[in-house]
């Protein structure tokens, strides 16, 4: 499944320092606005012990984890839906990926300039986020015509004018098109998804800040700082540090990190954040080739599950032997596993859970 997020804010805020840290690129982080002319696109790897936990048991000859697709899309300014800066080049990217990562800037730095000359992340916030409202009343105002005369020619389609003018009513307020709900109608739903607007996709807001700041007690504190929902998704993280430390050794990154009292990478949780806000589950296959994770939609049946190892997998699809992780491990393989009982057969309707090891059987 493919999975991609895309990295915003204004210019100098740790975007693409951010993008060094998940990728390793390398890409340019010099110290002035649209330093990222084209949109820079990294693969990461979503770090999974239980892939290497398996192996011991497996010695597969490769090791192949999911990975999570960062776009860096270069700084926004005010304007921007209207081409101020590079504006509407990286607007559009935005389109593209599944979730964004909003990133805030809140520390101080004479070195590193500021776009406003001021550090104020609440200001920051609501620039960067009026720039995609305005781009979606945009969208919508170009969409609304052709929709208001399909509804006049069939009251079939007016259920699609009344999301167009809700959703148009709550970005007028300078809310996110997130924040408008409809009815629970599976074609709206759908119609919804092909509009691609930019402030109805999955968001984390990820501040960069100080390393004693980044601490789960003070999220509520920066929500309200900062202007967030209460509900918001938010990951605090020292930028810099977890640049610092993506360039270590193992043995170094594990003493750096007891130094600055840090117990996980806030880099690796920003990573899982990403796929509990997307609603991603892992299953996992285990062979003497390879031991693999699989992302899908949580929810998905057994055959679609099969569909993201080969599409011919689902439409041929018979059983899958399935073993609960924890079993998978307990009993050291898959051979014990089946001598005390825990592998079973589970057909088409099979919900598969987070961290299922599986044998897809399919048709030739």
């Amino acid at each position: 499944m493919d999975l991609s997020l895309g990295i915003v804010g204004l210019p100098n805020v740790g975007k693409s320092t951010l993008f060094n840290a998940l990728t390793r690129k390398g890409i340019p982080a010099a110290n002035y606005p649209f330093c990222t002319i084209d949109p820079n696109i990294g693969v990461v790897a979503v770090p999974d012990k239980r892939i290497d936990e398996i192996s011991e048991f497996v010695n597969p000859e490769n090791k192949i984890y999911p990975i999570i697709e960062f776009v860096d899309i270069a700084g926004l300014v005010k304007g921007a839906h209207n081409g101020e800066g590079l504006g509407n080049q990286f607007l559009g990217n935005i389109r593209n990926v599944n979730a964004i990562i909003h990133l805030i800037r809140d520390f101080k730095d004479e070195k590193i300039t500021h776009v406003e000359n001021k550090v104020d992340p609440k200001s920051d916030k609501e620039v960067v986020e009026a720039e995609l409202i305005l781009k979606d009343l945009e969208t919508i105002d170009k969409i609304y015509p052709k929709m208001h005369e399909e509804s006049r020619r069939d009251k079939k389609n007016q259920k699609y004018t009344d999301l167009l003018n809700g959703i148009k009513e709550a970005l007028n307020k300078g809310q996110l098109a997130r924040n408008f709900t409809n009815e629970d109608d599976l074609e709206v739903i759908k119609y919804r998804k092909t509009l691609c607007l930019l402030t109805d996709k999955p968001l984390i807001y990820l501040i960069n800040t100080e390393i004693g700041n980044c601490k789960d007690e003070n999220i509520d504190q920066f929500k309200g700082k900062i202007g967030l929902p209460k509900d918001a998704n938010v990951v605090l993280m020292d930028v810099k540090i977890e640049a610092e430390l993506s360039d270590l050794e193992p043995l170094d990154r594990e003493i750096f990190m007891k130094e600055y009292g840090i117990k996980e990478s806030a880099l690796d949780r920003l990573i899982k954040d990403s796929y509990t806000l997307l609603n991603l589950i892992t299953f996992l296959t285990a062979g003497p080739k390879e031991v693999r994770g699989w992302t899908i939609r949580k929810g998905f049946t057994a055959p679609e599950a099969a569909g993201e190892i080969h599409t011919d997998f689902m439409e041929k699809f018979i059983t899958a032997e399935v073993v609960d992780y924890d079993d998978f491990i307990k009993f050291k393989g898959w051979n014990n596993a089946k001598e005390n009982g825990k592998v079973r057969l589970e057909g088409k309707t099979y919900i598969v859970k987070d961290g299922d090891v599986m044998i897809i059987r399919h048709g030739a």
